[in-house]
């Protein structure tokens, strides 16, 4: 009896052998596919439960780009593709897919305008399996402080440009020539700075970055609702008030470090903010706790040290596990070139960091709860500009049933837009923007 049992087994055993190896030469299933349009990039990932190797032909007249994937047969999920393509996004106009041989599917991105492709995969991370990732990258970027001026002087009168002239050239130089360091007055003139607030006759740049994006959902309430939507909809409420306001005389102007939902690597969020020559680095953010009960705003400094307690740390490092799960091409990257960048704050930044997390939390204070009464800090990767004072705002806690509803709510968004403008208009009452050349 004994040896019937083991030849069935042996013969089960078999047969699990024989359907795996059936298994691994049909290849990876595809799990789903996503197309993210975005004035900076456009992303498509193909996620599958298994690895996928492909090669890739650039095409230029017209432009396209020619992807055969291997280990794939021609598959409904797989033909989403084509009708996910928006007709706004601004790089891709089409995609064809077609059985190109047995196991091996081409995909045809037909494109809009010349752009630089980057094809690499993602390993397995949270609740995405192997992803395929796509990016298309206009040939030259957009300059964003360029933007940013340019769409000032729409409201000022610029007088008309001689032949040899270049207006918005010469504001965009006088712009970058503004002292990163203040110098100290002379005595006698120390009480007169003290008493009333020097005009800088400039812009003032506040970079707001709505956390997450594209494939990083970021938390998600019960009720369903993402982190990264939420952030999205209150930095838009924040840069209509931003652009409305004048400093000391002086216009303001908003810039996101994203302004639809694509996905922005964590250190360029801080490369963006340092490329416009921003004053001040708002990251705006609704996490998730490990309870549901756990409420309350927060504002969050950097710290050269350890966090100031053992909440902030876990905060922190799951925030800076973002580039994991939105997905970045580290081959592309300059691993060096970004963790020096990222290691060079500074005293003097954590204290000015410290005097506008305050701000900020006064006045959150008067719309909802606070989680703590004081600024906390920790080692947020996203807050490490050298020179900019840094803040990252957790709004509430989407994972907490109530502050998810408040959160969704136009009413609660739009006082979180005012509270955080009051908070910066607090700040420059006591801490005047450095002065610029006259640049607007």
């Amino acid at each position: 009896m004994k040896g019937v049992k083991r030849r069935d087994v042996l013969r089960g055993g078999t047969l699990v052998l024989l359907l795996g190896a059936q298994q691994i030469a049909r290849g990876a299933s595809i799990v789903a596919v996503r197309v993210w349009p975005a004035p900076e990039y456009s992303r498509v990932t193909i996620e599958s439960d298994g690895l996928l190797k492909s090669k890739q032909i650039v095409m230029t007249n017209p432009p396209r780009l020619a992807v055969d994937i291997e280990g794939l047969d021609l598959s409904p999920e797989l033909r989403e593709l084509v009708a996910k393509v928006r007709s706004e996004d601004p790089f891709i106009s089409g995609i064809r897919i077609a059985q190109q041989s047995p196991g091996v599917v081409r995909l045809m991105v037909d494109l809009k305008q010349v752009a630089v492709p980057q094809v690499f995969t993602l390993q397995p991370v949270a609740a995405y399996q192997h992803r395929l990732v796509f990016d298309f990258y206009p040939v030259k970027a957009e300059d964003p402080l360029e933007a940013l001026i340019a769409e000032r002087m729409k409201d000022k009168p610029v007088p008309a440009p001689t032949p040899a002239s270049d207006p918005l050239g010469e504001l965009i130089n006088q712009q970058l020539q503004r002292p990163r360091t203040a110098a100290a007055p002379p005595a006698g003139e120390a009480a007169a700075h003290a008493a009333a607030p020097q005009k800088t006759d400039r812009l003032i740049i506040i970079a707001l970055d709505p956390g997450h994006g594209g494939e990083d959902p970021g938390a998600v309430g019960p009720g369903g609702t993402r982190e990264k939507d939420v952030v999205l909809q209150i930095a838009h409420r924040v840069r209509e008030r931003i652009n409305q306001a004048v400093v000391n005389g002086n216009p303001m102007r908003a810039y996101l470090t994203r302004d639809a939902d694509f996905f922005v690597p964590l250190h360029l969020r801080v490369q963006k903010a340092r490329r416009v020559q921003a004053d001040l680095f708002v990251s705006i953010h609704a996490d998730a706790f490990l309870t549901p009960a756990a409420r309350g705003a927060s504002v969050f400094a950097l710290s050269q040290g350890g966090a100031s307690s053992s909440a902030a740390r876990w905060m922190a490092d799951k925030e800076n596990k973002a580039d994991l799960i939105g997905g970045i091409n580290v081959k592309t990257q300059d691993a060096h070139v970004a963790r020096a960048m990222l290691d060079m704050s500074t005293t003097a930044q954590i204290n000015d960091s410290l005097k506008l997390g305050s701000a900020l939390l006064g006045e959150i204070g008067h719309v909802g709860k606070l989680h703590k009464g004081q600024v906390e800090q920790a080692g947020f990767a996203v807050l490490k500009a050298p020179d900019i004072p840094s803040v990252l705002v957790e709004t509430a806690f989407i994972s907490n049933p109530e502050e998810e509803t408040r959160l969704r709510s136009d009413e609660y968004q739009e006082q979180l837009a005012d509270a955080i403008m009051r908070g910066i208009h607090r700040y420059f009452a006591k801490n005047p923007p450095l002065a610029r050349s006259r640049a607007v």
